[in-house]
């Protein structure tokens, strides 16, 4: 069994006898590794966001939250192809970490012959993306869902500085490039930051009175903007 099927494997083991525990010991021999390679699975998983904890001594072990965590899912192979291909082109941006424990956690709660088709499959798609990486401060996200006021410090295409105080209403994606979406209140107008030109974010404790984001307020000269997810009506 290589690494991935294991993980799935460990996650469905603690899953199914949740909430009593099973020892490394115990799992490395149903697996059929050493210790060290189930403790240092273990600590993947928990890494990644599962549910699972550890209570020491000779009657303590692994278990699992079995109600934190989603049972098998009946997605179609087309289905699980689908989130698996979108959370790869998160892999670079500012969601990247937010994608990569996200995958793994979406492997986890699908049953193992269905992930590892689906995993299969996915390694036959591929993204052509530039060798050098833009570099998105990993706070973009968070300025992005707290609500709250965002100082930054942004340089402009003539690598010139300034420091601004932003309420954030949304983001663009477009080309692998990343744009907050803010009021501005340097510039008294809606302004779309590029996530690479960010030199520092920072969250205040400010809450702003909410604002309405139309997007004749982008100025978007070409192409269609889409949103994510449709809202219903």
């Amino acid at each position: 069994m290589n690494r991935t099927d294991r993980l799935y494997a460990l996650v469905d083991e603690l899953r199914a006898v949740s909430p009593r525990r099973r020892s490394a010991r115990w799992l490395a021999a149903r697996f059929e590794v050493s210790v060290r390679t189930v403790e240092r699975d273990l600590s993947a998983l928990q890494q990644a966001g599962v549910p699972i904890w550890a209570e020491p001594g000779r009657t303590g072990g692994y278990a699992i939250d079995a109600s934190a965590t989603l049972g098998p899912m009946a997605f179609t192979r087309d289905e699980a192809l689908a989130v698996l291909v979108g959370l790869g082109t998160l892999r670079r941006g500012p969601f990247r970490e937010s994608a990569g424990t996200a995958l793994t956690k979406f492997l986890a709660v699908l049953p193992r012959e269905d992930a590892r088709r689906a995993a299969a499959l996915a390694g036959r798609v591929h993204l052509l993306e530039p060798e050098e990486e833009d570099t998105v401060p990993t706070q973009f996200a968070a300025a992005l869902r707290a609500g709250r006021v965002v100082r930054l410090v942004y340089r402009d295409r003539d690598g010139v500085e300034t420091r601004r105080e932003v309420e954030p209403l949304g983001s663009v994606g477009r080309d692998g490039t990343w744009y907050l979406v803010a009021w501005c209140r340097l510039r008294d107008g809606v302004r779309a930051f590029r996530g690479d030109r960010m030199v520092r974010v920072e969250l205040t404790d400010e809450r702003p009175t909410p604002r309405a984001l139309r997007p004749q307020d982008l100025r978007i000269p070409t192409g269609v903007l889409r949103p994510v997810v449709d809202h219903p009506s």
